[in-house]
């Protein structure tokens, strides 16, 4: 019968609503927006689940109907008479593997939702919902029954992938090549058309115009050139209130407002001259929405943390480092490295960090650790030999005088278990000033290869980033034969086709290695910077693949709170679990010791993949090229 089924879908290529759509007769907007066209949609993607759903009486009746379902369907991809393609085969195994997982009891019980239950009152036109389904919802389904009979449309408009291969997959020697060339050459010239779009910090179009906004930048604080190259001065020029920083560019109302909130409730907010001359005067952030969406917080975000400020070191303490702290100024997630946090501030703070619960202000005259609870801690480090790599972060210890880091390397260079020691810092992106001849001198004196290595984790977000300054401050620390490698994390103002790829090459060229691209943390004050997980994935295969390997270096993680990362690409450590009714997926996460420690798991519940595309439609994108978007898991 499946079978019948599938050649039925070829025959008709692929089902649409308009066949389903006056079953399903409901007003506009009654169901969180779904219409009946979604709802014809939904079940024309599949008749054999609607069929199975309707005619069940009770929900575990349609349980094991469903499971019964899948196992034939399964049975039916590995028959030697099928004609779908190989990889879309594969497809298949992975959707009915999802769909197994969504109505598993065991996973309903853990998430509190019951995918099955919500489908089948949906194909029995019963109204009685807990939570209503939203088209985010709908929309998961109608691509997840496609896939499972062989319909994702990843490789063909229509739906339907055979067994048929390219052109030079028959041909041999010189003709196959020149012709495979051929296809090579109209793909690479569409990644560079893409990578085009967006704003190199080298370019001589945009070096010229920030020079322009340098320019009047010393106008208004009637400083010289001399006085922007010195980091002490555009520290002690950090704007921090809404007035000033409006006298410098044009501000929205919702824009001056969420700082106004910010400076009103002891929000840490500020922003450095070098940083501001980054920004385009004009509001409209067609060009510079990755460098104003980083230091101006959202009104959302200035009263989340407005009402929750009394409890916020428990509130926003998204990784949990209360519980991974063994000592003051110390975390720890893993065997052979931990953190260490003497300064707790940073030159400019960036709306989605991790640790914005703990930098009370920026350039916080209070943020440096005692120099004896400094030392209580590096004193924990040489008592712990089994860690042989220090991470130096915080706040930002760049910020900090020299003669402290000193300090610190002075007593770390007296453990010889340690091996690597990392500075943790935004400052070559945000006051690329502050990387002087003496600072890179005096990191390089504990340079020792062979016995000991430095170097510097930044954070590039986006290639209009990447500066002449920056560029300058990326060779200084090289040329003293430092590492420097970058964490990127990826939001929605660097997540569009190709532009995470612009920001690699552009690191390359400057000298700086791609080491990680986290998930943005799922902190809730900061939803609106959050992009599906499937769509890291999606940027993992379809763009990052793409390019010469040295320009993907880079690690897709999540990270895990309390416990730490999670690798992205190894699809063994998670398992899709579940679909609220609003449309966002429920995954289980692995811990990293998952084989070696029975640890506990951990539920993350993601964005809506329908409200990010609605979002990159409002930008301006053609949502139609994130089309396969649904089918990463």
């Amino acid at each position: 019968m499946i079978k019948d089924l599938y050649e039925q879908y070829v025959s008709t290529e692929v089902i649409t609503g308009d066949a389903f759509q006056d079953r399903f007769e409901i007003e506009e907007g009654e169901i969180q927006g779904i219409t009946s066209q979604d709802l014809g949609e939904l079940w024309g993607a599949n008749p054999e689940i609607f069929k199975l759903l309707q005619v069940s009486d009770d929900l575990e009746g349609a349980r094991d109907a469903l499971y019964d379902y899948l196992e034939k369907r399964e049975r039916w991809i590995f028959d030697v008479n099928n004609n779908l393609h190989p990889l879309e085969k594969a497809n298949v195994r992975d959707c009915i593997r999802v769909l197994r997982s969504l109505i598993a009891p065991i996973n309903e019980k853990r998430t509190e939702t019951s995918t099955l239950k919500i489908l089948w009152k949906l194909a029995r036109k019963e109204n009685e919902f807990g939570k209503k389904p939203s088209r985010g919802f709908i929309l998961e389904f109608i691509h997840l029954f496609k896939g499972i009979v062989g319909l994702s449309g990843i490789y063909s408009p229509t739906g339907v992938c055979t067994k048929e291969v390219p052109a030079f997959i028959s041909m041999n020697g010189r003709e196959a090549a020149r012709i495979r060339s051929s296809l090579l050459d109209q793909e690479g010239r569409t990644i560079e058309d893409r990578i085009k779009k967006y704003i190199f910090g080298l370019d001589p179009v945009t070096v010229r115009s920030r020079k322009f906004n340098r320019e009047r930048i010393l106008d208004y604080f009637n400083a010289t050139d001399s006085d922007w190259n010195n980091y002490k001065w555009q520290l002690e020029h950090v704007i921090r209130d809404a007035d000033t920083l409006s006298n410098l560019v044009i501000l929205t109302e919702e824009e001056r407002e969420g700082i106004q909130i910010a400076a009103n409730n002891r929000i840490p907010f500020g922003v450095t001259p070098y940083y501001v001359s980054l920004m385009d005067e004009d509001p409209s952030r067609a060009f510079d929405h990755q460098i104003r969406s980083q230091v101006i917080p959202p009104v959302r975000y200035s009263t989340v943390l407005k009402e929750r400020r009394a409890e916020r070191h428990l509130a926003f303490d998204f990784m949990g480092e209360h519980d991974t702290s063994p000592i003051d100024l110390v975390t720890r997630r893993y065997p052979k490295i931990a953190i260490i946090k003497p300064y707790n501030t940073c030159a400019q703070i960036c709306i989605y960090c991790q640790r914005n619960w703990e930098v009370r202000q920026v350039l916080d005259p209070d943020a440096l650790a005692p120099m004896k609870k400094i030392m209580e801690a590096l004193d924990w480090f040489d008592e712990h030999k089994t860690i042989t790599d220090i991470l130096i972060t915080g706040g930002d210890p760049f910020v900090a005088e020299n003669e402290l880091l000193g300090a610190i390397l002075d007593r770390i260079s007296e453990m010889e278990q340690v091996v690597r020691v990392r500075f943790g810092t935004r400052i070559p992106v945000v006051l690329p000033f502050r990387i002087t001849d003496e600072l890179v001198k005096m990191l390089s004196y504990y340079n020792e290869p062979g016995r000991r290595e430095i170097c510097v984790v930044t954070h590039f977000e986006h290639p209009c980033e990447v500066t002449p300054e920056a560029m300058e401050a990326v060779q200084k620390i090289k040329k003293e034969g430092m590492s420097i490698y970058n964490q990127v994390v990826y939001t929605i103002e660097n997540s569009r086709r190709f532009e995470l790829v612009a920001l690699r090459r552009a690191l390359r060229l400057i000298g700086v290695d791609p080491y990680y691209t986290f998930n943005a943390k799922g902190k809730e004050e900061t939803r609106v910077y959050r992009v599906p997980i499937a769509r890291i994935l999606q940027e993992r295969k379809e763009e990052a693949r793409l390019m010469p390997g040295i320009d993907r270096t880079d690690e897709p993680v999540f990270n895990v709170p309390r416990l730490g990362k999670n690798h992205l690409r190894a699809s063994q450590d998670r398992r899709l679990v579940a679909i609220k009714p609003d449309g966002r997926r429920v995954y289980e996460f692995h811990p990293w010791e998952k084989n070696i420690l029975p640890i506990p798991t951990y539920n993350y519940q993601d964005v809506p993949i329908w409200e990010y595309l609605k979002e990159l439609d409002r930008r301006g994108e053609d949502i139609e090229e994130y089309r396969n978007i649904w089918y990463y898991y």
